[in-house]
């Protein structure tokens, strides 16, 4: 078990979940300590109200979800939270460790559509422009925000990617995403370049002492913070005072990709979504920008 199932007790069948989120889900520690954290808080309120989790009801869990609500809760949060309840417990019923589920007709809370910020294509070829590609920060910087718009990156994957992903050959990048799932995506020659030139010219400049693509000036992989820095820095440099980060690159990738004619199929597996709802806001993204433009230009839309 990892430290942070071992610094986990709350109750030996939460435990199990958990385990069983490591290792059949493959969740991430970060998933997973936040599953944890929401069992854990849920195992307290059982206790302050001297109830078992054998008992547990329905009406236990509106309960539980009307106590979290008075604590100032958000909609967003108390979905996290019913989330996390609702797996562990049609666990335990797909176990026979429990006789029913009684998360089973939870309702979930009403959130808000936030839709993502993206850049216009205009926009982002400023950005890209910024890093000065005769120093090997700079170089290393454009290859980068290459990287996060020609194939939609998370930061996390960003990261960790080894040289050896890349195969320069048919221009393919193999990515390992969440839950571990490897996906591979095709990059343009551009971005190919970018990335070759760098590999072969200026990332050995760093004085490598990790197998990381992207490094630091102590020659170790960046950090997520460090990228977030950069893109944030070279888009205050491009003129752009919205709130840009590398997910705005993810997002801009997808937004930009259905506007050109692509399907939302190709961009779900592109992105490493495993349900294409996750996928469909980008479509939301499209309309909104229509609708934006038509009151823009539309001769009776000031009437």
């Amino acid at each position: 078990m990892t430290a942070l199932h071992d610094s986990y007790s709350a109750h030996p069948q939460m435990d199990a979940y958990l385990e069983h989120l490591l290792v059949v889900r493959g969740l991430s520690e970060n998933s997973l300590a936040a599953y944890a954290t929401d069992l854990r808080e849920f195992s307290t309120f059982l206790n302050e109200k001297n109830a078992e989790l054998a008992d547990v009801s329905g009406q236990t869990l509106s309960l539980y979800l009307f106590h979290l609500r008075r604590k100032g809760l958000a909609s967003r949060s108390l979905a996290r939270h019913l989330s996390a309840l609702r797996g562990f417990f049609s666990y335990l019923a797909d176990e026979g460790l429990a006789d029913s589920d009684p998360a089973e007709f939870l309702e979930n809370p009403k959130l808000p559509r936030k839709l993502p910020e993206v850049l216009t294509i205009n926009e982002m070829a400023e950005v890209l422009k910024q890093p000065d590609l005769s120093t090997k920060l700079g170089f290393r910087d454009r290859t980068m925000l290459e990287l996060l718009y020609a194939a939609g990156l998370r930061v996390s994957e960003l990261v960790e990617m080894k040289a050896f992903d890349f195969d320069p050959q048919v221009g393919v990048l193999k990515i390992f995403g969440k839950g571990s799932k490897e996906r591979l995506i095709p990059i343009h020659y551009a971005a190919q370049e970018f990335l070759q030139n760098y590999l072969q010219s200026w990332r050995g400049q760093f004085k490598p002492v990790e197998d990381a693509v992207f490094l630091n000036r102590s020659g170790k992989g960046l950090s997520r913070q460090a990228v977030w820095k950069a893109v944030k820095r070279h888009a205050l440099t491009a003129g752009i005072t919205r709130n840009v980060s590398p997910h705005t690159f993810r997002h801009s990738f997808a937004t930009h990709l259905l506007e050109g004619g692509a399907d939302l199929r190709t961009v779900q597996l592109l992105l490493g979504h495993a349900d294409i709802a996750a996928t469909e806001i980008y479509t939301h993204v499209q309309a909104g920008r229509l609708v934006k433009i038509h009151r823009q230009h539309h001769p009776r839309s000031g009437m």
